[in-house]
């Protein structure tokens, strides 16, 4: 029998007397509970340094009371209450070593304030708020500190590496669409690893188009580096696809994240990735993201320029040939005609870095990547702001797994934003500069706030726009435009059969948002709605709405058994994404698990009538479990930490990797963002792009010398090449 939970409310702290057994039992016979001022200390050596001196507290005080256990029955059978000291206050009671106790209640208002980056300190000073003074409390300030470090020390008692290599397990049960591997070297220590929840995928399934990869964030107890992967959302709020810790920048590394990245993406690449300027990045982007188009930061060329121009950085002629070879040039050739103009006459065709710049100008000028969706990214400042984020979260001492569990807790933070900017889209549509134009209010209806601001600026800027009609054949119209004092002409071609419309500008491909010149030939022919083919659903109020549906016609017949895994892990992201939005209302809770009960009832009737046997077991896996007897470790064990890295400035070359290939649309077809690369987006109107591509993946365990790969659950893995629709050349308006 448990002993009795025994405290004295009487002005002193108590202490346990040895107890006695029944013979050859564990079984508590007599206990006896004592005044902590029980007895002397006893003498210590004097000789013997100590770091501290204690106070004298014991007095031989000889209260105490004496239990007596028969037949699980705890009797009294001695008590003396005298005391022969002086008993503590009632104001002071609460400093007893035995009057301090954390109660499970404020234990969890601890760590939950804790948790959210509230220091100790202040944690106490509320709850001392609270209840109107310290004495209230229950327990000391010191009492504070040691819970919070006691919680920390159980969160990595196992190890720091292992602790993580648990919590990912932890957050697998919790999220069956959570996605980890951690790759180890012989030696057992992790080197690598990389990590995703179900929601990051749901996103990348929205808004993977274009992602920001940067690796410049480095605070934490090894040294590693950080290395989040960055996107945009419909409300032009970051969103973070995934994270992971690098011990080295090499290709190998980088190969294995990015390869680890499409495996947890269910291998769609993005269109387009935002990187620094890194030799060995650039090489495992050339040879995993073959079909993506790779682009550099221009925040980093601009901030690392100056070391290679000297003189040339006080000469404001050179940095405005410089600054518009790099942002401002509309064409390939007047990219062309500026940087021959800024190398003669500067003198400049012997300098080493600008002609390596010149060899990938392809992959920084602005000229080049207009014809791929890029939203418009000029720097990765998107992944710059995360950085900053999650520096502040972290400093050098931080350990990995505490680390993650305050990058979760940024992580629901800004879902907590995109969440609150989807209700207050709801909740109306943006005023407007033009109250009566149609056009601006279809806009206002169909794109989140946000993006309506970016298409009423276009609309603006339409009203100051000339336009000279320069052709005509058959349906299609081509216009001369340009604004109102300027000397840049864009050429405009328009099909009023089918409203579909190109400008030389190629904003809409770029951003997916019409551009100024568009707006303008559109108001000439009276068009007071935008046309559906030129509304791209991922910046819509509705970008998450049927993204993961299943669609029949997507699947070969040929292919019944991939088509089936294919249509099982579509249902998995649905059931996932409702089950995430009934969470944290009792009343969504229980029409949740109402519908899904009759769903299971009405399947199983069903099921019967036709004689099926719906059984897991005879189906194809799709859940692909690799566990540590797989993978040689046994499960005693345990991943070490990282090796620990000295400081230093990883060494970076400049990349002269070139990507061929560009997309020219014929003028009678729309220009869609994501044509050149099959990426589907449904438009407001239920019309749809191409999809991304999907190749067929088997999972499995990789073997790589020397290392060992430790990869968690991938549920929604796409293990088929599906089937894409035809996209008309046409699109009624």
């Amino acid at each position: 029998m448990e002993e009795p939970n025994f405290q004295s409310n009487g002005g002193f702290s108590i202490r346990k007397g040895k107890p006695r057994y029944f013979n050859g039992t564990k079984n508590i016979r007599q206990r006896e509970f004592l005044c902590s001022k029980e007895g002397f200390r006893v003498d210590e050596d004097p000789c013997e340094e100590k770091n501290w001196n204690k106070l004298e507290t014991r007095t031989g005080c000889k209260a105490f009371i004496h239990f007596t256990v028969e037949n699980d029955v705890w009797r009294v059978t001695a008590f003396n209450p005298e005391h022969n000291h002086e008993l503590a206050l009632p104001s002071e009671r609460h400093l007893l070593r035995s009057g301090c106790r954390i109660s499970k209640p404020k234990a969890g208002l601890i760590d939950s304030m804790v948790n959210a980056g509230i220091s100790t300190k202040n944690t106490y000073l509320y709850l001392t708020e609270e209840v109107g003074g310290s004495e209230n409390v229950g327990f000391t300030e010191k009492d504070c500190y040691n819970h919070v470090n006691t919680k920390k020390m159980s969160t990595i008692s196992a190890g720091d590496a292992q602790s993580l290599l648990n919590h990912f397990k932890k957050r697998q049960i919790e999220d069956p669409m959570f996605f980890y591997t951690v790759q180890v070297d012989q030696e057992n220590r992790m080197t690598n690893f990389f990590w995703r929840d179900g929601r990051s995928r749901v996103d990348y399934d929205c808004f993977g188009d274009v992602v920001v990869f940067d690796t410049t964030y480095r605070t934490n107890r090894y040294n590693l580096t950080c290395a989040p992967f960055v996107g945009v959302n419909h409300h032009w709020q970051n969103v973070i696809f995934g994270c992971a810790f690098l011990l080295d920048e090499t290709t190998a590394s980088f190969k294995w994240l990015f390869k680890s990245f499409l495996d947890s993406m269910g291998n769609r690449s993005p269109i387009t990735i935002f990187t620094d300027q890194d030799q060995a990045m650039s090489n495992a982007i050339e040879e995993v993201f073959s079909n993506t188009h790779h682009r550099l930061c221009l925040w980093h060329i601009s901030k690392n320029a100056p070391s290679y121009f000297g003189e040339l950085n006080s000469n404001s002629e050179f940095q405005s040939l410089w600054n518009k070879c790099q942002k401002y040039c509309d064409s390939e050739l007047e990219f062309q005609n500026t940087w021959d103009k800024m190398m003669h006459k500067f003198n400049l065709e012997d300098h080493h870095w600008l002609n390596m710049m010149y060899k990938i100008r392809h992959k920084w000028s602005t000229a080049f990547t207009k014809d791929s969706f890029t939203a418009e990214f000029k720097v990765s400042s998107r992944s710059e702001s995360t950085n900053h984020v999650l520096n502040n979260i972290a400093d050098t001492t931080i350990s990995l797994t505490n680390f993650v569990i305050k990058y979760e807790s940024v992580l629901a933070g800004m879902r907590s934003s995109e969440f609150n900017e989807d209700f207050r889209c709801k909740q109306g549509a943006p005023q407007r500069a033009v109250k009566k134009s149609g056009i601006l209010g279809h806009a206002a209806q169909v794109y989140t706030c946000k993006i309506f601001r970016l298409f009423e600026y276009e609309f603006l800027n339409s009203l100051a726009i000339e336009w000279k009609q320069v052709d005509c054949q058959d349906t299609i119209n081509v216009f001369e435009v340009k604004e109102e004092d300027s000397e840049r002409v864009c050429i405009v071609h328009f099909d009023h059969f089918n409203s579909n419309i190109s400008c030389s500008c190629k904003k809409f491909e770029s951003l997916g948002i019409l551009c100024c010149h568009a707006l303008r030939v559109f108001n000439l022919k009276n068009l007071t709605k935008i046309p559906s083919q030129y509304i791209l659903k991922r910046w819509t109020k509705e970008a998450k709405k049927g993204m993961m549906a299943y669609e029949q016609d997507n699947h070969s017949s040929g292919d019944a058994k991939e088509a089936e895994i294919v249509w099982r892990n579509s249902m998995l992201c649905i059931a996932n994404t409702i089950i995430s939005k009934s969470q944290g209302d009792d009343s969504l809770k229980s029409i949740c698990q109402k519908i899904l009960l009759g769903l299971d009832e009405k399947i199983e009737r069903e099921s019967s009538k036709l004689g099926s046997n719906a059984n897991l077991e005879e189906n194809e896996v799709v859940e692909h479990n690799i566990t540590d007897e797989m993978l040689g470790l046994s499960n005693h064990v345990s991943i070490l930490n990282p090796p620990r890295k000295a400081k230093k400035q990883v060494s970076k070359e400049n990349s002269n990797v070139s990507f061929g290939g560009s997309y020219n649309p014929a003028i009678y077809q729309p220009p869609n963002p994501y044509s050149h690369l099959g990426f589907t987006s449904d438009n407001a109107h239920g019309q749809s792009y191409m999809s991304w591509t999907n190749h067929s993946q088997e999972m499995g365990c990789v073997n790589v010398p020397f290392t060992t790969m430790l990869q968690g659950t991938n549920v929604i893995t796409q293990l088929s090449q599906v089937g894409r629709p035809k996209m008309p050349c046409s699109q009624e308006s």
